[in-house]
């Protein structure tokens, strides 16, 4: 799994998401630990603002499998690579084909970039709205959305 791009390590779920919500563009993706079951990895799609998640697995005999829509048959792979390249395609029982790698070592150069002191006087903002608004318009809208929808729940 080291070896795959788009493999980000035991991140959590919170720092998935978010790493989704930088890239912001439907289709993104990006693989990384479970939180809750070890030695099972998930596959995190951003689809209209909301972020999907597939339980990858390796069965007994070595194959790669992906938990989908149920009613979509569950297809074996040799390789995470082959599995990754089939849900590229419309129509494999996930919410939307993968279309743009959030790859780890694009993130991790970011990430340090970052952190790099800058002599610049601009304010931090520190609350996830004004972060998610710098990092444009999909990203703040996929926030809206959530909040307003977790209020239709609450109230409706």
């Amino acid at each position: 799994m080291d070896n795959l791009n788009i493999y980000h390590g035991p991140i959590g779920k919170e720092e998935g998401e978010r790493r989704l919500a930088q890239d912001g563009r439907d289709g993104c993706y990006l693989v990384r630990n479970s939180d809750s079951v070890p030695d099972v990895y998930c596959l995190c799609v951003l689809s209209n603002g909301y972020v999907y998640t597939y339980r990858l697995h390796k069965d007994a005999a070595g194959s790669w499998a992906a938990e989908t829509t149920p009613g979509v048959q569950k297809r074996y792979f040799r390789h995470i690579k082959n599995l990754i390249a089939a849900f590229k395609t419309p129509g494999q029982g996930i919410a939307m084909p993968l279309l743009y790698p959030v790859t780890a070592q694009r993130r991790a150069q970011t990430h340090t970039e970052a952190q790099t002191p800058s002599n610049s006087l601009s304010p931090t903002h520190s609350s996830p709205d004004s972060y998610l608004q710098q990092q444009g318009p999909h990203a703040a809208q996929g926030q809206k959305m959530r909040k307003k929808k977790a209020a239709q729940q609450a109230f409706g």
